[in-house]
């Protein structure tokens, strides 16, 4: 037996010492102190062959990022052999730089693919480095075996510490992107509009295409929190979640209300009209205004209510004023009637004028006896004379009795402006 032979013979069998996770306790220390002097050999080695297999970095290892892969190959060498020769080690430096590694690949807009491959190609190349030096060694299968468990846990361990990076900086974008989109729609809706150039710079730094033309969403409020997967919406979306009137705004309605359903949870929308970016603000006061009136059960209850399927009713219930005088007018001789005549020949005048049917389709309609609706005809005709057969007084009389009846089922406060 040679010297080298019975060296290597004699100090495999010194005791074990602190291991790295994964690695049984046959792995001695004086094994990973002999193979420290090939650790920058090994590291130039792992350098070179990602240079030359991962073609996607060949520009970018002159730039802060082949400093930076190149800083974290020989720190995480110097950690491994640190660690499993039980020397003082911490976890920080190590763990920042495949951290940063994994952030400065979101910073340039790319996913991890690339860069867990290379680290699959240091975990070959640094096995390589190892079995050569194992067979130098005469070191038993199952050192060796030890040995190729812990490299590849390691390579699972340092991609894990950059996706970690990754998703840390992708976090932090969201954030930002979502302030900015939420600063963006302030500005769109502000009154004075800001100026088109201010705000094509408030768009690009959000990182948004001000469309020509959209629309906006009003969702019912709640006191539960909506689903924050609305914020993800795809990006003709922008959305205000955090008022106590939350709202979208959206170039594309038909698809954004579509992905807004599942995200409800039973809330209801009010959408309002198309119009152009810088009328952005009235399309919101529509669809509140459309809210307003379907939470006050005037309008019919729906998932989805569209502006412009109830013109009429908004704009009866718009201008009370006005309707105030035309009602005072064209309902003059209500006055001499006791509140519950009046709420039942106001009743009948405005089925009748609504349909002009005759006594029995009028009595199934009101729910009562063919011969009572011939007694309140008689009754209005006393009341209201030729003003019943004159076109424009009869259109009076049904927009006065229309905007009365929704005025009642109309108990809140006026709609929104």
């Amino acid at each position: 037996m040679t010297v080298t032979d019975h060296r290597s013979t004699a100090l495999i069998t010194r005791p074990s010492v602190v291991r790295a996770p994964g690695v049984r306790a046959t792995n001695p220390r004086w094994l990973v102190e002999d193979f420290r002097p090939r650790a920058a050999v090994m590291a130039q080695a792992i350098l070179h062959e990602v240079r030359q297999s991962a073609v996607e970095y060949a520009e970018m290892f002159t730039g802060p990022f082949g400093e930076l892969i190149t800083a974290a190959i020989r720190e995480s060498v110097r950690y491994a052999l640190d660690k499993v020769s039980g020397r003082p080690t911490t976890k920080d430096r190590y763990a920042a730089v495949f951290g940063q590694l994994g952030e400065l690949e979101f910073a340039e807009g790319h996913d991890l693919n690339v860069l867990q491959t290379t680290y699959r190609i240091a975990g070959r190349v640094a096995w390589r480095h190892v079995a050569e030096f194992g067979q130098e060694r005469g070191v038993p299968a199952d050192v060796m075996c030890d040995c190729a468990q812990a490299i590849f846990l390691f390579v699972e361990e340092i991609s894990a510490l950059s996706i970690d990076g990754h998703g840390s900086a992708a976090s932090q974008e969201s954030g930002t992107m979502a302030r900015r989109r939420r600063h963006l729609l302030e500005q769109i809706l502000a009154d004075p509009p800001v100026s088109p150039r201010e705000l094509a710079n408030l768009a690009d730094a959000a990182r948004w295409q001000l469309p020509k033309r959209i629309v906006l969403i009003a969702i019912e409020p709640g006191d539960q929190q909506l689903d924050p997967a609305i914020m993800s919406l795809d990006g003709a979306v922008l959305v205000d979640l955090d008022s106590d009137r939350p709202c979208v705004l959206t170039a594309e309605p038909d698809e954004t209300l579509a992905a807004l359903e599942p995200l409800l949870d039973g809330r209801r929308v009010a959408v309002g009209p198309e119009v152009r970016l810088s009328d952005a603000a009235m399309s919101l006061r529509r669809a509140r205004q459309t809210m307003a009136l379907l939470q006050r059960e005037v309008l019919p209850d729906a998932p989805v209510t569209r502006w412009n399927e109830h013109l009429l009713t908004l704009r009866l219930l718009s201008e009370r004023s006005l309707l105030s005088a035309l009602a005072s007018r064209s309902l003059e001789p209500f006055e001499t009637l006791g509140a519950k005549p009046r709420a039942r020949l106001a009743e009948t005048l405005l089925a009748w004028l609504s349909s002009r049917n005759g006594a029995p389709e009028l009595a199934l309609k009101l729910g009562v006896h063919p011969q009572t609706v011939r007694y309140r005809m008689r009754q209005l005709e006393q009341l209201f004379g030729d003003r019943l057969s004159d076109p424009d007084e009869r259109l009076n009389l049904q927009i006065a009795l229309r905007a009365e009846q929704l005025a009642h089922a109309s108990s809140g406060p006026r709609l929104p402006h």
